[in-house]
């Protein structure tokens, strides 16, 4: 039985082009967790004692019992002391959990055996990094804290989808990142948390498809920058469907603040418009129809424009719409989107007469006014 060792290798490169089948491990963090150095220390790992050397050899009964050679545990298995080696785990967490044959899931909070224990109230369903880590593997078998058998992930899918708002056909084990709207992949985060701010950005790379270096120490500009390599591959504007708490600041840029502020959005569905955009110093570039309120009895501020962002909640009708409120500010006339706190409705049989199709720049963010 071995340990699939990423920390001196890449994954590739350590088992070949044909990768055998490997068992890994889902589990939360405790205080205390063997590292890939204390690993490379410890001459007889049964020697020792303490929950964190318990992972690591149940796993291995686990994946003995299930017929795999190979397992695979974070904890232990990288290393990190290397930064190179860091960043390519994380860039590649989502294909090693989606490219194992099985995959465990240690719940040290739950007990089979409690009539008490509340499966829905377990730490893992919080976390940032478990989110990749229920829906990437083929097969996911749940364990409880004395790691008793507890039932699949296909099994429980309705009850998991009750309580993490993803849709059941993903929890089944059916993700396709093309059929979920940006908005909607963002909400499965909005809810979780990590002990770093920016892994609550890094932990969704693979969800979007998205490869970046880490940046620890950059905070909230880490979710700024996987929202700007995530434009580079999709014209899925609901990824601007986004709605702050409170309006705070009289006006923000384009860009969301944080996955929390697209916690509303499990149900948004995509239809990609034509539109064509990039990031600039300016701001976000882009050639969009605005609609001026000018004329039109609709809500909001006359000096203002709603701009289309092609999609929609799922109980809306497919005419209708959502859009967002933007206003030009200053001599150049870059946009900014005000009434921050809520999403307008559009519908598309309204008259075109005082629309404006031109190019536009919408500021990114409003970080650097607010440090």
């Amino acid at each position: 039985m071995r340990l699939i060792n990423c920390a001196t290798l890449g994954f590739e490169e350590f088992i070949g082009k044909q990768v055998p089948p490997y068992l890994i491990l889902s589990h939360t963090w405790e205080t205390y967790e063997i590292s890939y150095k204390d690993y490379c220390n410890i001459d007889d790992l049964r020697q020792e004692s303490g929950l964190h050397v318990e992972k690591i050899l149940k796993t291995c009964d686990i994946a003995k019992e299930k017929g795999y050679e190979y397992f695979w545990i974070d904890t232990c298995c990288i290393d990190k002391s290397s930064s190179a080696e860091l960043t390519e785990a994380i860039n590649s967490m989502f294909k090693w959990y989606s490219r194992a044959a099985d995959c465990i899931v240690y719940l040290s909070d739950f007990d089979v055996r409690d009539p008490s224990a509340d499966f829905a109230r377990c730490r893992w369903f919080t976390r940032g990094w478990t989110l990749q880590e229920l829906i990437a593997p083929r097969q996911v078998r749940f364990y409880d804290s004395r790691w008793r058998y507890y039932g699949r992930r296909l099994n429980l899918a309705p009850e998991i989808s009750r309580i993490t708002g993803i849709a059941l056909s993903v929890i089944s084990g059916h993700f396709i990142s093309r059929s979920h709207s940006i908005a909607e992949r963002m909400s499965w985060a909005a809810h979780r948390e990590t002990t770093r701010e920016e892994d609550l950005a890094y932990c969704l790379f693979g969800i979007f498809g998205v490869n970046l270096p880490l940046l620890y120490g950059e905070g909230p500009r880490a979710f700024m920058r996987l929202q700007e390599e995530i434009l580079k591959a999709s014209a899925d504007l609901s990824i601007f469907a986004w709605r702050a708490e409170a309006p705070g600041t009289a006006f923000r840029g384009i860009f969301a603040h944080s996955v929390r502020e697209f916690a509303h959005a499990k149900s948004i569905l995509s239809n990609p418009p034509s539109a064509q955009f990039a990031v600039t110093n300016r701001g976000l570039r882009i050639e969009r129809p605005l609609l001026s309120s000018t004329g039109h009895n609709l809500p909001g501020n006359d000096a203002g424009f709603l701009m289309s962002l092609g999609c929609r909640y799922s109980h809306m009708a497919p005419t209708k719409h959502l859009a967002i409120w933007l206003k030009k500010l200053g001599p150049e006339g870059t946009l900014v989107r005000f009434s921050v706190d809520q999403l307008s409705i559009m519908d598309r049989k309204w008259p075109s007469s005082k629309e404006i199709d031109q190019l536009q720049y919408i500021m990114r963010d409003t970080l650097a006014h607010e440090d």
